[in-house]
Order: C-alpha cells, then structure tokens, then sequence
C-alpha cells in the first residue's frame, strides 16, 4: 500500500429479499473481486454490504415523512462516504425493484457525482438482461455518477458459467481503476460549485450553515437578481 494513502472504502448494496439472496452473492462476488483487485495494486481496501430488506420499512416511512429514519441514515452515510459504490437488484416485471428505487429516491441529487459505480442485477430468467443498462445506467446518470463500462447481470444458468466470472473480475477491474485514478474526486472538485445542491444535505461537502454559502458562483448571482 502506499504510504499515507487512506484506505478506499467500497459500499455494496444489495436489495435482494430472498434466503438465500441471488443479488447479494452476486454482490459479495463483485465486491470480493474489486477488493482483491485494489489490494494487487498496492491499495488497501474494505467492503461493507447494505442490506436493503431490513430497512424496507424505515425506507418506506423516510419517504413518506420526507425524513430519513436512523438506520436509514446511517446507510445514506455510509453511501455518502464511499469511494466506490456495488449496487444490485432483483428484477420484478422486467423493471427494478421498488425498494432499490425507494432507497435511492432517498439520496440527494448531489450525493454521488462522480462517484465510480458497478452497477448489477439478478432476474428468474435471461430476458431481464437489459435492465442494468435500461434502467440502473439512466438512474445512475442522473446522479452524476461514473458507472463502469460492464454491467453484471445473472439468470439461473449463469450461476454455473465461467462466463460470469470472467465478467465479474473485467467490471471489478473496471471499478477498481475507476477509483484508483481518482478522476472522480477531480470531476467532482472541479465542477462542484456548478452542480445544484441540497442545503444541509447527506453530501460530505454540503453546506451546513449560513458561513459555508458561497455567494459569488454564478448559481447564486443568478438566485440573487444578478448582483
């Protein structure tokens, strides 16, 4: 590992509700494999997985109060910190899960810009196989994110098929150089007075109070009549 260099910090998500859950082992296999992936490049690394299942209800009360709950907070931190992101869901009627997309209605807009992302799903039967890139890529460009070039996707005949290994080590990969070039923090840090924000936000740059405001970005002379 370099020396100094901080730990990266990988945040997979699985909202997967079956035992056992297809769309968490794909998950901890993609996690697995960018871990082991970093730490062959000289980085240390660690993997936390959010289990969306058991905060199916908090999830559902955040979002009609408008609040966050504290355990769905605490996952939103979690996400908030990341240098990199696994996310996974199963796919019900050739679409998304509705706990996945509940979840991630949650955050705001500026939590994830350039944030490197893996983006996976399971599905009963190979005809799903577009809704990573249908769905998941849409959902993930609006929040600015840096998706990995290669999506997951696994069917019941894919658990038994070196294809889907291969596949896996060529996204983790991907992720991996994703964040270890770092293009990310310097996308994010050069344009984020341009980007729109939530006051007192989950993002770890949010502005929290009155003296964190910066007048002068062009967003806010627009705000302010042009002065």
């Amino acid at each position: 590992m370099s020396a100094g260099a901080a730990p990266v910090r990988l945040v997979a998500i699985s909202a997967g509700t079956g035992e056992p859950s297809t769309t968490r082992m794909l998950v901890d296999r993609a996690a697995q494999a960018t871990v082991e992936r970093l730490r062959a490049e000289g980085r240390d690394a660690t993997a936390h997985v959010i289990e969306l299942a058991p905060l199916a209800v908090g999830i559902a009360r955040s979002t009609v109060s408008g609040f966050p709950e504290a355990e769905v907070q605490e996952a939103i931190g979690r996400v908030a910190a990341a240098d990199g992101l696994i996310v996974s869901t199963p796919v019900y009627k050739a679409g998304m899960s509705g706990l996945f997309k509940s979840f991630f209605d949650l955050l705001d807009g500026d939590l994830m810009i350039a944030r490197p992302v893996l983006l996976s799903a399971t599905a009963g039967s190979s005809r799903h196989s577009m809704t990573v890139d249908d769905q998941l890529r849409p959902l993930f460009a609006f929040f600015r994110a840096l998706p990995a070039p290669t999506s997951l996707f696994a069917a019941p005949e894919d658990w038994g098929s070196a294809e889907l290994g291969k596949r896996i080590a060529r996204a983790a990969g991907e992720l991996a150089a994703l964040i270890g070039s770092g293009v990310g923090r310097d996308i994010a840090d050069g344009g984020w007075s341009g980007y729109r924000h939530a006051f007192a936000g989950n993002a770890t740059r949010a502005e929290r109070g009155v003296g964190d405001v910066d007048f002068d970005t062009d967003l806010m002379r627009l705000a302010t009549g042009g002065r």
